[in-house]
């Protein structure tokens, strides 16, 4: 008969999996945990941003912006679970419950499941739209809100299957190293399955740029296309693949990691850089947000209207105040 080990502590499963579990801070824990500190709350603050913006400018109000806007969403739910993982390490890992640990990888697995789900919903949205040379799909907003809803779910449910069933409290020789209360089966299967999402996305956006390549090039020669079309579809083709791009250099590390401690390589020092991948990982939360100001000028331009609305409005009734006007008496409206 099978034993399980529900009522052993943290420790016990590190001692296990021979995880080193320190007693005191040490000087790396205290750089690791100012570091991640420091990047989640620049997480929770862009994103914020991303998500009032896309919420407050009507401009915005479009299919590919709410998919951002959830993107925004689960780096901002990245952004709260590496901090309750700051909050929650070091020495402080072995006064966890066996239930408070599984929660704290729950939240990690269930923020990075649903960047990669939402990063493939972009894709696949950009790909329908771009194919038929349109700027916005035409995906009515309760298809977008049940689209989104179901990211959440496929991320709920890959994030909590460890808690419910595919950990190793039954099953000691199967713990990983990196999580010693995981099984390393599930670590493969989550890592092998991140990596072909990766795989698939980058096949999408490499087909949208020779498709537009290729018909930009016939247009200019033909029709002469609209300039303003074209560079607006070609700038919102390269931002959605820069964040691609980010998300895919920051994350890989961390999933080849799982994978080779899923795969139980036994040569490979896979908990000297763990730390280190996984801080990288959350970097791409601040990532995505950044290059959503930098490459997109409307939300750069609603950026500094959130963050200035007292000056603005100071301004503005300063201006009447003195009262700018016309020849005429009447107050000018600058279009």
């Amino acid at each position: 008969m099978q034993r399980c080990f529900y009522n052993e502590t943290v420790g016990f499963f590190y001692n296990n999996s021979r995880k080193e579990l320190s007693a005191h801070w040490r000087p790396k824990d205290v750089l690791v945990v100012t570091l991640g500190l420091a990047v989640s709350a620049g997480v929770l603050l862009t994103n914020l941003l991303v998500i009032a913006a896309v919420a407050t400018n009507r401009r915005f109000h479009y299919p590919i912006y709410y998919l951002l806007a959830n993107l925004a969403a689960a780096d901002l739910f990245a952004g709260v679970a590496y901090m309750f993982l700051m909050f929650h390490t070091g020495p402080r890992t072995a006064q966890l419950s066996l239930r408070a640990w599984f929660v704290r990888q729950s939240l990690l697995d269930t923020s990075l499941t649903a960047s990669v789900v939402n990063l493939l919903a972009i894709a696949v949205e950009r790909h329908r739209t771009v194919l038929t040379m349109q700027l916005h799909s035409e995906m009515s907003a309760q298809r977008v809100a049940g689209l989104i809803l179901c990211i959440w779910a496929a991320a709920l449910l890959l994030g909590l299957i460890p808690s419910y069933g595919w950990h190793c409290l039954c099953s000691l020789e199967s713990c990983s190293r990196m999580a010693p209360l995981y099984s390393r089966s599930y670590l493969a299967f989550w890592a092998v399955s991140n990596l072909a999402v990766f795989l698939v996305m980058v096949l999408v956006y490499g087909h949208i740029f020779v498709y537009v390549r290729r018909r930009m090039a016939r247009m200019a020669r033909h029709t002469g296309a609209h300039p303003r079309h074209r560079d607006t579809v070609m700038a919102l083709v390269k931002t959605v693949t820069i964040v691609l791009g980010a998300f895919v250099v920051c994350w890989t590390p961390g999933q080849v990691v799982l994978l080779l401690d899923g795969l139980g390589c036994q040569s490979c020092d896979v908990l000297a850089v763990e730390k280190y991948v996984l801080l990288l990982a959350e970097i791409n939360s601040l990532i995505n947000a950044v290059v959503y100001s930098w490459r997109d000028n409307e939300m750069r331009s609603t950026f500094r209207r959130l963050l200035c609305f007292p000056c603005l409005r100071n301004s503005k009734y300063g201006a009447a105040g003195r009262g700018l006007g016309s020849r005429s008496g009447h107050f000018t409206v600058d279009s």
